[in-house]
This record gives C-alpha cells, structure tokens and sequence, in this order.
C-alpha cells in the first residue's frame, strides 16, 4: 500500500507553500486596490467588515514559517484560526494543506473505526495539484479521522461514567468476548500473560476456566469501574504444539480452523469455517478481539487472516452486528509498527457490516489495550440498549 512516502509529501508541501504565497499576494493586491477605491471616495467607511481587515504579525511572516506555525496546530485550532479573517479562513480551507496535514499525521494516529476510516484512494491516489480540489475534502476527510476530533465529537461518554447507581443494583451477565489471532503467538512478549499480571492496568476477577480442551481457556477481568468481561483466549492450537514450532522457526497447524475452497468465476476463492467446538464459542460470545501482528519488519498473510475473521463472525452463529475491536499489536514500544489506518485497509475491515475499531496496542506495557476494551464494551452496552 502506497502511504505518501517523504517525497510525495515533499512535493505536496512545496505546493501548499505555492498555494498559500499566491493566496497572500491575491490578498494583498485586493487590499491594495480597497485602499485606492477609498482614497478615490474620500474617507468613507468600508462597505464590508472585510475591507476593514488589518494586517497580522501572523500574515506578515514568511510563507515556510507559516506552514511550520500551522503544523503545530490541532484542527479545531485551524479552524479558530480561520475565524479570525479572511485570509486565514482561505488559507486553512486549501485542500492541499489538508492532504499534507492528513499524509503527515494519519501514520501516527493510534486507532480508527468504521466510521472515520478514509478512503484508501485518499493515500494512494497520485499527487495532482489540480484533480485534488474537484475530488475530495481534505479538510472534513481529516476532522472525521482524526482520533481527538472523534473524542471530542462523541456524544457517547466514556463507559466509566455509564454505569449509574440504579444499574448497579442490577445484576448483569458478564459480557463474553472471543479473543483469536496470530498476535497471541507470534509476538516476543505474550500479550495474554502480561494481561494475567497486571492488576494496576486490569484487575484479575476471576481464574481460568477451561472453555475448549486444549486450545481455549476463558478468564475475567474488572476495569476500575468495577465492570466486570470475560475473554475466552483462542489459540491456534496446543501450547506444546506451539512452542514447538516456535523453537523450529516453523508455523503452527492452525486448529481453530479448517479450509474450503470454492470456485469464483475463473479463481479458485480460500474460505474457512470453524470446528465444533469454536463454533459453540461464536455462538454465545458477545464480540470478537482479534489480535494483529502490527511489527512491520514481519511477513502477514493478511488475505488469510481476514478469511479467518470472517470464519469467527459469520451471522449464521450470531448476531451480525457484533462487535470487532482489533489489537494492532507488536511487542515493544521501540518496534517498528504498521499504523492502524494501514492495519484496517490491509484487513479489509471496510468490508465488515458490524462496528469495529482498531487500536494500536504494545505487548510489554499494554498500552492501548484499556481504549480498546472500553470501546468493545461501550459498543456492547449500545447494543444493548437497542
């Protein structure tokens, strides 16, 4: 997938500098022409608040240390800015500012969902000064993906603040998530025990108990709002058969599913389906976790991986609008990780009619992991509701 390497962004930036020295001096040439008309009709006032505009410090700075100031800004900043004249309302409109802020930023965003994933054309599409403006709004693309502007246009509050005194004195089922992927196995530190050991991050509440002979064990954890999950742990096959393949430097025989091939047109198509006893996980969960290898110095089949997701969520062994978070997970901080926004296009996630969020996450320290499993459980509680 093509991600605005540095020199596209070197181009685009090189003609947002462009764009914003021909909007300065259009400014200019039009406040100069104002101040003419005036003087040619004597000292009456201005006709439109516009014409009564003053030069800014700000404006009078070079364009390049412009661009660097505007760089820094958050995009309800920009928009603030925007509101302060009319060549700063021009200027933080041009969609080219938009496409660079987005290319620059969007690697490091740390989660995306179905509703603010953009579209992968925004990426991969070729630099054009020209097409960009007739075919996309950089501007509302940005505001809709951008993790704090989603944080800060949710209605929903935070799943701490659900939970009221009268619904406490109800007592409810655990919610029961299916936890499965080749981030459980792969990875140099194992996300499943440093979620075991870590009770200032998520309290153990209750032990393991055998859900699968083998390959499933189910374990409950209290968040500190006292809410209380289950994450039944789905591994591709037995943990000897697993440390095994691991000291052969081989890949384990993945149990959990088996393979059917059909015919699609002139292509042989790869679909799997689940054995017995993972079919009777899908069929009581609540939702789904699924736990993506993210180190991108590492080879992923991620054809195979989202056929697999779609063996665990097929609507005939539930409700179809479950709901998916996935871990983009590696195991380090100091890893180099494929963005989430790269994570969910490679997975094809768009393809998916139920919710489903993707969240950076780090074995090690299990940052990330808390977000995501809010959301799962916000998600659930919505539901719910319905």
């Amino acid at each position: 997938m093509a991600a605005g390497g540095a020199e596209e962004r070197g181009g685009l930036e090189a003609a947002v500098r462009g764009r914003l020295r021909i909007l300065r001096e259009r400014w200019r040439r039009r406040t100069r022409e104002r101040g003419v008309n005036t003087a040619f009709a004597g000292s009456s006032p201005p006709s439109f608040p516009e014409e009564a505009e003053k030069v800014s410090a700000l404006q009078t700075l070079p364009i390049d240390v412009q661009l660097n100031i505007m760089s820094y800004l958050s995009p309800q900043d920009l928009c603030h800015l925007g509101s302060t004249s009319c060549y700063w309302r021009a200027a933080v409109q041009d969609p080219l500012l938009w496409r660079y802020f987005l290319l620059r930023d969007l690697p490091f965003w740390t989660s995306v969902d179905w509703k603010s994933l953009p579209d992968v054309e925004i990426f991969n599409k070729a630099f054009s000064e020209v097409s960009d403006n007739a075919l996309y709004d950089y501007m509302a693309v940005y505001k809709k993906s951008c993790p704090q502007s989603r944080r800060m246009k949710s209605s929903r509050p935070r799943y701490g603040a659900v939970t009221s005194f009268l619904q406490s004195l109800v007592t409810q089922a655990e919610p029961r998530f299916a936890m499965f992927g080749p981030g459980l196995e792969e990875l140099d530190d194992s996300l499943v025990q440093k979620m075991m050991t870590c009770p200032e991050i998520l309290l153990l509440a209750g032990l393991p108990q055998r859900q699968i002979h083998g390959i499933g064990s189910g374990v409950s954890f209290q968040l500190n709002n006292n809410q209380k999950f289950n994450i039944l742990t789905l591994y591709s096959t037995t943990s000897a058969e697993r440390r095994r393949a691991k000291a052969e430097q081989a890949v384990a025989v993945n149990k959990m599913f088996y393979q059917e091939n059909s015919i699609i047109g002139n292509q042989q198509a790869v679909h799997y389906s689940v054995i017995a006893q993972v079919k009777k996980v899908c069929e009581v969960v609540d939702g789904f976790i699924y736990v993506a290898n993210a180190e991108a110095h590492k080879k992923h089949d991620r054809q195979e991986e989202l056929a697999r997701i779609l063996a665990m969520i097929d609507p005939a062994l539930g409700p179809p609008n479950r709901p998916l978070l996935v871990l983009s997970c590696v195991s380090h901080t100091d890893v180099k990780r494929i963005p989430c926004v790269y994570m969910a296009h490679q997975l094809q996630l768009n393809l998916l009619h139920q919710p489903w969020m993707v969240q950076d996450t780090v074995a090690a320290t299990l940052a990330g992991l808390i977000n995501g499993i809010e959301w799962l459980l916000e998600e659930e509680n919505c539901k719910n509701a319905q």
